[in-house]
């Protein structure tokens, strides 16, 4: 008898139908002699929902009433998911994430997960119930108050309690049959993947994949928590994320590309004129550090010999762009830079894989794939197993389906559905 974290995303449990849809799953799943940890999203878009109606009352709503509100969403649907498994026969409990044990720093909007003490979980097991735990919330560790993890925070909560349970699995329910090598609503003969290793798919998920969210994954490779992910409209074998070595995982000859990720939520800011001193890129980038803003790509000219100023460019998630800018706006006279510049109209695309160590040309075939579409690239950056380029925001879905096609990707029949039109 195997243990089996399970969580449904919002489209899963979208309407009431939808919910007696997952119950059915959740008790045939303890019926073939498993125990079930359930966790649940907010139905539908009913999180952006809640966002919009406090942006109604308040143009800045104060950040722990803003928390409060917002995990109203997932007590619903976790409050209702039990009452449906009730109707078919078996014991269910609810949890709200404080009472699930899962304990987290105080910063509201986007808390990390410090610890779980999942005691009322494997009580309610004990008992022959099946849990069902609010996910995208917890505690805070010092003020007790109730806190977010952020956009796709579920994710990360059903991975934390797999850990803590010792779970056999995490089985993350979507709105598509897994991991696809691009997205299915961009590229239609994109193919399912159907084994993927940790490293592969934190740089997916780093580079746009909406499918698992980047901190459900650390968390998953820092604990070796096999991830399966798959549809909850269909019975169809997903995606396993693990310690595999690369996509399809049956084959000995690891393939050259997993797949090609996009993302359209950044921005780029370019620090124009930057004296070319030891020292001011520290100062820079200690500025964005200190207002709690991640960089993703950089890139740093080389200095003008007559000048002796370079340029700094770099990417960030594009709701923190006025933060950014305003940073640096305080530092201009103590940096000595010319001006900023701020670009919100880009996007990243990325194609991924562990194949490409051992495969010279990668580079080239995806510059050059992207130079037939006609698309110009802005920012380049590189990792052992990524190439990332940026590009204007209109040219993404060209150079997607340009490097999906070179590197020879797209399936011979379509397998790639949205079940529920939104892909997580």
């Amino acid at each position: 008898m195997a243990l089996v974290v399970q969580k449904y995303g919002g489209s899963s449990v979208a309407d009431a139908d939808g919910i007696k849809r997952v119950a059915q799953r959740i008790v045939a799943t303890r019926k073939a002699g498993h125990s079930v940890v359930v966790v649940v999203s907010a139905m539908g878009d009913t999180t952006d929902e809640l966002h919009d109606l406090a942006k109604q009352v308040s143009p800045l709503p104060p950040a722990r009433e803003l928390d409060m509100l917002l995990t109203a969403g997932e007590r619903i649907s976790m409050a209702l998911l039990a009452m449906a498994i009730a109707n078919l026969g078996l014991k269910a409990r609810s949890f709200t994430g404080s009472q699930a044990g899962v304990i987290t720093d105080d910063a509201h909007g986007k808390a990390r997960i410090i610890d779980v003490t999942p005691g009322r979980i494997a009580g309610a097991l004990a008992d022959g119930a099946i849990p069902i735990v609010a996910g995208f919330q917890g505690v805070s560790q010092n003020g007790k108050d109730v806190t977010t993890l952020g956009r796709g925070g579920s994710d990360t909560t059903a991975v934390a309690l797999a850990a803590a349970l010792g779970a056999d699995m995490c089985e993350i329910y979507t709105d598509v049959d897994g991991v696809f090598t691009a997205d299915p609503r961009i590229v239609h003969t994109a193919r399912r993947i159907p084994a993927i290793s940790y490293s592969e798919m934190l740089e997916m998920a780093a580079c746009g994949a909406k499918v698992l969210q980047l901190r459900c994954v650390e968390y998953a490779r820092r604990y070796d928590v096999p991830i399966h992910v798959r549809s909850s409209f269909s019975s169809r074998a997903g995606t396993w994320v693990s310690e595999a070595t690369g996509a399809g995982g049956e084959s000995m000859e690891q393939a050259i590309i997993s797949g090609v990720a996009h993302d359209r939520s950044e921005a780029k800011i370019t620090v124009a004129d930057v004296p070319d001193v030891v020292g001011l890129a520290a100062k820079i980038f200690r500025e964005i550090a200190g207002a709690g803003i991640n960089i993703d790509m950089i890139v740093q000219n080389v200095s003008a010999a007559t000048t002796g100023l370079t340029d700094i460019s770099f990417t960030l998630p594009r709701a923190d762009g006025e933060a950014a800018m305003a940073a640096l706006r305080a530092v201009q006279a103590d940096v000595g830079f010319g001006n900023l510049l701020y670009d919100d109209r880009i996007g990243k695309v990325s194609v991924v894989g562990a194949g490409m160590r051992s495969h010279p040309g990668v580079s080239a075939t995806f510059f050059g794939a992207l130079a037939d579409a006609g698309v110009n690239i802005e920012m380049i950056s590189t990792s052992e197993i990524r190439i990332s380029v940026v590009v204007d925001e209109n040219d993404v879905d060209a150079a997607v389906t340009a490097a999906h096609k070179a590197f020879e990707l797209d399936a011979t029949e379509v397998e790639a559905v949205v079940y529920g039109g939104t892909g997580r």
